[in-house]
């Protein structure tokens, strides 16, 4: 179990993100067109997964904007952004801010993705969300980078997130 905040008040996540040399436990999300998307979808590309509560949230709605921006540096890798908005919300979003590099993915039918990443919020308002992190891995899904934000209204660390890459 991990410990973040909340406006500064302590939550909790179920468990811990992978760690960092691990192989990436697989999944199995959503997206836009209601197809099943695995993990072994990406085979052979390195992988950024931009985890957030929600899309309809200022900073989720900045990491994904920002990471958007910071793929075109980075043909080599998948941008993924997993949430627990509905397919449609995302490309709501998605259509509204041009967001057209990275891929969502939503968590709807599948919340074993959060309990198997550590980043399922077990207690307090945000209860069954998501926690924000990012994990980042390389084309046979081994682990290189993880941040579990310690402050869920915090942005990532950007720089060093795309510095694993």
């Amino acid at each position: 179990m991990a410990s973040i905040t909340l406006h500064g008040d302590s939550i909790h996540t179920n468990g811990e993100l992978p760690a960092v040399g691990s192989t990436a436990p697989d999944f199995v999300l959503t997206d836009g067109e209601l197809t099943d998307v695995s993990l072994s979808d990406f085979a052979g590309k390195k992988k950024l997964l931009n985890i957030v509560p929600s899309l309809d949230t200022g900073v989720c709605a900045i990491s994904t904007k920002k990471f958007n921006e910071a793929s075109q540096q980075h043909p080599d890798t998948v941008f993924l952004t997993i949430s627990a908005d509905l397919p449609f919300a995302q490309g709501r979003f998605c259509e509204a801010e041009n967001i057209d590099a990275v891929k969502t993915l939503s968590t709807v039918r599948s919340p074993s993705f959060a309990e198997d990443y550590g980043v399922h919020i077990v207690d307090g308002p945000l209860r069954g969300f998501n926690a924000r992190a990012v994990v980042v891995l390389d084309e046979d899904n081994k682990v290189l980078y993880t941040e579990l934000v310690p402050e869920i209204g915090q942005e990532p660390d950007y720089d060093a997130a795309l510095n694993a890459l």
